[in-house]
């Protein structure tokens, strides 16, 4: 989760919130950002992982001796691990959107 910015998780937080607040004002939610900049950012770290894991994996394959089976593991789960929680968020939007399209009016 270190890769993931926790800022940025913590800033889409405070915008949720902020948003969910009938006092807020619009100033105090456009300084927060977007989920969808967050989103987008997010995925562009995983993407990176993903991309560093399967160089690393390459070069151990190469037999490259700088690089160990152990940096080798770390970087695919922490890779693994991201994507995982990238996905998950996806799947909540999408509930949570989906429960309220069905929200009688």
């Amino acid at each position: 989760m270190s890769d993931i910015a926790i800022n940025q998780v913590l800033a889409q937080m405070r915008a949720m919130q902020a948003l969910a607040n009938p006092q807020a004002t619009p100033e105090a939610v456009q300084g927060q950002g977007n989920f969808s900049n967050l989103m987008q950012d997010s995925i562009k770290e995983v993407n990176a992982a993903m991309q560093e894991s399967r160089a690393m994996t390459t070069r151990f394959e190469m037999g490259d001796p700088t690089v160990s089976l152990a940096e080798v593991m770390v970087n695919s789960q922490k890779a693994g691990l991201q994507f995982q929680a990238v996905a998950e968020i996806r799947n909540r939007v999408l509930s949570a959107y989906k429960e309220v399209m069905n929200m009688p009016v």
